[in-house]
């Protein structure tokens, strides 16, 4: 039996809101502050206090990369927060998969329409990028998982559960 050991980072693309949302909170903390210590008005320098404190919890979740870690069927995926912070934010197993398949692949159909699946999004965003969809047994039940995985690990996945493998 073959071992595999895979990591993948994967930056997720910061989008527009997330952009206007860093700036603005980081303008709405200058004004205060500038306000506040110029004017010597209370509310202005509340204000600013409060931006500050939203800048140092929502600026850094803003810019985020995704680490997979792949050994032998199980699948490990950590956010990482301004390439400062982690965060274990997934695990699965070989056997909570049900299938996986390219993102337009026409197998995932019967799940996509489901209203109780929990969908989660592992990717970096960017469209010309290859995804792969996920179906995942859970204890809460099931989930659809977004994630960019290379070939070796869907190939690997194939080998260890080619029935809930579907390439087309």
């Amino acid at each position: 039996m073959s071992d595999m050991y895979k990591e993948i980072l994967v930056k997720r693309k910061t989008s527009a809101a997330n952009q206007l949302a860093k700036a603005g909170v980081i303008a709405l903390t200058a004004v205060g502050l500038v306000g506040g210590i110029v004017f010597m008005f209370i509310p202005f320098l509340v204000i600013g206090i409060a931006g500050g404190v939203a800048c140092y919890f929502l600026v850094p979740k803003l810019d985020v990369e995704y680490e997979y870690l792949y050994v032998n069927g199980d699948l490990d995926i950590d956010a990482i927060y301004s390439r400062q912070k982690r965060k274990k934010v997934a695990e699965y197993t070989s056997a909570e998969l049900e299938l996986l398949a390219p993102e337009n692949s026409h197998a995932l159909d019967s799940y996509k329409n489901k209203k109780d699946m929990k969908v989660r999004d592992f990717t970096s965003g960017e469209p010309q990028k290859k995804n792969y969809i996920m179906v995942m047994n859970k204890d809460k039940g099931q989930e659809l998982v977004k994630v960019e995985l290379d070939e070796a690990i869907v190939n690997d996945l194939r080998r260890m559960a080619p029935r809930k493998v579907n390439l087309m």
